[in-house]
């Protein structure tokens, strides 16, 4: 596996609806000063890129995904399908995301990464929120080693907490595995983001669901400080 330590300049926003998740947010990333939290909705964040949990179809059709699909206009789920199509052969494997010009001026990128396999999926006893919300990260990387510097700024919701019925403090703490793993590493692909958590998803597992793991990629001769 080869990966990289990097100090992304990205400026990361979390905003959700739901007051609890916006708490749990606080509590998980207290020691994150970087990060913004905000009650309130995605579609208000002015930001280059929007993350979009989402299922593996693409199919925007409850949950944040409809609320989005909304307000950019029903081609943008026909772009992302079309990215999942064109790259994953249809079916978006959680712990992948596909990076989507959104056709407005804000945000200029859609990520869509998925939680669930079907709409709907109950994903409360599965660990898809860290594999998706690192598998966003990734996209960001991806996106800027194509076009540098073409995301600066990203918007993210309490992933897998409304259609996925995660607890909050769950989704929370997830999701900051998955940001603390951007932060510190990029990787070559999806494949080895996907082999490097779930090689330790034992470790997260057994944690209670207010301890915060943080993922360990095996060194590589290309590792950086």
């Amino acid at each position: 596996m080869i990966v990289d330590r990097v100090k992304p300049q990205l400026k990361v926003v979390l905003a959700d609806v739901n007051a609890e998740v916006v708490q749990s947010w606080r509590a998980a990333f207290a020691d994150t000063p970087d990060i913004e939290i905000h009650q309130g909705s995605i579609l208000d964040q002015h930001v280059d890129a929007w993350v979009n949990p989402t299922n593996s179809r693409g199919r925007m059709d409850g949950g944040v995904d409809a609320v989005i699909k909304r307000h950019l206009g029903a081609g943008i789920q026909l772009r992302v399908q079309r990215a999942i199509r064109d790259q994953f052969g249809g079916t978006l494997p959680v712990g992948s995301a596909v990076c989507v010009s959104s056709g407005a001026v804000n945000p200029k990128f859609l990520i869509s990464t998925p939680t669930m396999v079907q709409s709907a999926q109950n994903v409360s006893e599965t660990l898809n929120v860290a594999l998706a919300c690192a598998a966003a990260f990734q996209a960001i990387h991806m996106q800027n080693e194509k076009e540098p510097g073409s995301i600066t700024s990203v918007a993210l919701v309490g992933m897998g907490a409304a259609t996925g019925r995660v607890p909050a403090r769950v989704c929370a703490n997830l999701m900051w595995t998955g940001y603390t793993l951007f932060n510190d590493y990029s990787f070559q692909d999806y494949d080895d983001l996907r082999k490097t958590i779930n090689e330790q998803l034992d470790d997260l597992e057994a944690q209670p669901e207010e301890t915060r793991v943080r993922i360990t990629p095996p060194e590589s001769p290309r590792s950086r400080g």
